[in-house]
């Protein structure tokens, strides 16, 4: 019989693509969420808490490999601490992380939390792997939504993004997640990079509407990296399959 992978964020958006997956390569999954789960996952699932440490280290025993999905808008430096903490003394073998490209080079205090998470994991001691992922084609649609909403849509100039579809980094970890730890490997972005203008109007076509653009000057150290473009991966990185394009047609409906 073989040890259950702890999922953490296992019913965020990457987690219900991923645990699918090592679900259907034979895996027991074990999946680890503040409130209680939604049926049908066929995995099992416990509840506790990585901010305050609550119920993690039960959540852990018994598991060899641990993918650690779970975050949020701050916070994932301390509860990535507390998860290490546990799996250092519940002996796991291999513990893999989902970070975000740029966390190293942009100057925002959420980026900083993911590079503390990544620094606590790499000085953890433990076997681990760690993942850079450009920002989600499912948050791109989330803020174009947003932006759409105002009369005039604000474009900061010289910020560029690399989109890649959730499904195509849940296929990455559930492979990473399998295989022997790996320390920090190739990034995973989408197969284009975008301007800001291009994206809002793939949306606002995909949509059927129209709004006028009014470019908007990023101030401070996180401008200056953006428009140097410290969030891509133009070269080394590993390119997801979807494009922004392909997503569009699948989840955006014409505006009646």
């Amino acid at each position: 019989m073989t040890s259950p992978i702890l999922v953490t964020g296992g019913t965020g958006t990457l987690g219900r693509l991923v645990v699918p997956l090592l679900r259907e390569a034979g895996q027991d999954v074990r999946v680890l969420s503040r409130g209680r789960h939604q049926p049908g996952s066929n995995a099992a699932h416990v509840t506790g808490d990585l901010l305050t440490g609550a119920g993690v280290e039960a959540a852990v025993a018994g598991a060899e490999t641990v993918l650690h999905l779970a975050g949020g808008p701050k916070g994932d430096d301390e509860a990535t601490r507390n998860l290490v903490r546990a799996a250092s003394r519940a002996g796991v073998r291999h513990l893999v992380y989902i970070s975000v490209i740029g966390a190293d080079r942009v100057p925002l205090s959420w980026l900083r939390s993911k590079l503390d998470a990544e620094r606590a994991i790499a000085d953890s001691g433990l076997p681990w792997t760690t993942l850079r992922a450009a920002q989600f084609h499912d948050l791109t649609l989330t803020m174009m939504e947003k932006m759409a909403k105002l009369p005039v849509i604000p474009v900061p100039g010289g910020l560029r993004l690399q989109p890649v579809d959730a499904r195509d980094v849940a296929a990455r970890l559930a492979e990473l997640t399998l295989d022997k730890p790996a320390g920090l490997v190739p990034d995973l972005a989408g197969p284009r990079v975008y301007g800001m203008a291009e994206l809002a109007r793939g949306y606002l076509r995909a949509r059927g509407k129209r709004r006028p653009m009014l470019p908007v000057r990023m101030p401070g150290k996180a401008g200056r990296a953006y428009r140097a473009g410290e969030n891509l991966t133009l070269d080394g990185a590993d390119v997801g399959a979807r494009t922004w394009e392909d997503f569009l047609a699948e989840r955006v409906q014409p505006a009646r």
